[in-house]
């Protein structure tokens, strides 16, 4: 089981997967972390905003970049930057095709390209001709309910040169509502010579076993999974190993790993840390007391305001007799 050598990846998340996130999963076990997703047009304007999501974290030594785009020689010339700026911290490109945002479809990009696969194969070929890494394509079971055409997209992508394929398997039109169908991944597995990874729904170790077996796929990746939750990659390369999992972690070691994260980011970006509101929202979800430390996170902005929260939540573990507790949440892989 081996994606390009990896078999449990971080999927690329906008917003989401920072250097911070990344580091901590990495030492949980993750096998490769994706920066956020990057926009070739941004690029292609020299876009600083756009250029800082492929700055690596201290200790980093590779990444995996997706870029979303729709014009194939916009898309050649900056995954050419790329290689170029990046050098051997570059794991592998992959081409998004599967982000389902209103704002990212709109301009034909994303899983719209799953509406024009002739237009989606000619930009792979673009990209693959113009870099010497490996060129991945991550797409969709579809764009909408009874449409799935993953398998037929996956062979035009596989013989426009990708050499690997991530398959989600919900439809564009889901969101990210309802189940992940992964016998769409068994069926693009089957379809297609080149590895196959599965994205959807894995929370846990157990639903990874569960996802391997379904699908046969050569490795998994990771989103909403890990979100608050870099525990899950030591749990699911336990069970992948058929290892006794670890303990889900406690109250204390969740409130640690929150005030870890916030720590790494104001390393990096400086006293102003809000992009870490919506990660202790995930870290402290479900914890006593977290109901009411929410109106008073969507207000921190530095590590000294989310302190005094995580604080807060301490001790009303303590008062709950919960500090040294196994997070309930975690274990069930509810997150």
């Amino acid at each position: 089981m081996s994606f390009l050598g990896y078999d449990v990846i971080l999927a690329p998340m906008a917003g989401v997967t920072d250097v911070a996130l990344r580091a901590l999963c990495r030492e949980q076990g993750a096998d490769i972390c994706f920066t956020e997703m990057v926009s070739a047009k941004g690029l292609s304007f020299a876009n600083e905003k756009t250029r800082h999501l492929l700055a690596l974290a201290p200790g980093e030594d590779k990444v995996a970049v997706q870029l979303f785009g729709h014009e194939p020689e916009v898309m050649a010339s900056q995954a050419a930057w790329i290689e170029q700026e990046m050098g051997e911290s570059l794991a592998y490109l992959d081409i998004n095709m599967g982000c389902p945002a209103r704002k990212i479809v709109s301009k034909g990009d994303g899983s719209a390209l799953m509406k024009t696969p002739d237009l989606a194969a000619a930009i792979v070929g673009a990209v693959k001709g113009a870099v010497q890494h490996p060129v991945t394509v991550k797409f969709r079971r579809g764009w909408g309910p009874d449409e799935e055409t993953a398998p037929q997209f996956a062979r035009q992508m596989e013989a426009a040169g990708a050499d690997g394929v991530t398959v989600h398997g919900r439809f564009a039109l889901q969101m990210y509502h309802g189940s992940a169908d992964w016998d769409c991944i068994r069926r693009v597995k089957e379809a297609v010579q080149v590895p196959v990874c599965g994205n959807g729904d894995v929370r846990s170790g157990a639903d990874a076993v569960a996802m391997r077996q379904r699908t046969g796929c050569d490795a998994m990746m990771i989103a909403r999974g890990a979100e608050g939750n870099p525990w899950v990659f030591s749990q699911v390369k336990a069970a992948l190993a058929g290892n006794p999992q670890p303990a889900p972690p406690t109250v204390a070691e969740r409130i640690a790993m929150a005030r870890r994260h916030a720590q790494l980011l104001q390393q990096r970006e400086g006293r102003n840390i809000v992009r870490m509101r919506k990660h202790a929202m995930w870290y402290v979800a479900g914890l006593p007391g977290a109901a009411n430390a929410r109106g008073r996170l969507n207000h921190c902005s530095s590590l000294e305001d989310f302190d005094a929260v995580f604080d807060e939540l301490l001790e009303e573990a303590r008062l709950h007799g919960a500090y040294g507790q196994p997070d309930a949440c975690a274990a069930m892989g509810k997150r």
